[in-house]
């Protein structure tokens, strides 16, 4: 049996070479670790989308169990699950993000 939040969110990390579901949006996080996240995408100048969770209780809990990870927001690069901001905080502060995005040939844009 299909799941249509499976689906859409297989559908969303395929179609997006970074994807973030975060609480909010880029413009306005709603948690603060999402902004974080938000944040650290920005610095490093590549290109994102993202799903807010909130709008959407099925995805909220879809997302997690897609991903078999309990907390928002949840990084996705090349369809590969990154992980929370934990990870991905400690993977920016250890240079391993910027190589990440690097070796999959995500592109860096000029700081706005």
């Amino acid at each position: 049996m299909s799941d249509p939040v499976f689906d859409r969110i297989q559908s969303d990390v395929a179609a997006n070479p970074v994807m973030l579901y975060m609480k909010g949006t880029a413009m306005f996080p709603q948690c603060g670790f999402s902004a974080r996240v938000v944040q650290i995408l920005t610095h490093l100048g590549v290109p994102f989308q993202t799903a807010n969770v909130l709008e959407d209780q099925g995805l909220r809990e879809g997302v997690k169990q897609f991903s078999n990870w309990p907390t928002i927001p949840q990084l996705y690069v090349k369809g590969e699950f990154v992980g929370g901001c934990d990870i991905v905080t400690e993977m920016f502060q250890s240079g391993e993000l910027e190589t990440l995005m690097q070796d999959k040939g995500i592109p860096r844009q000029a700081a706005a």
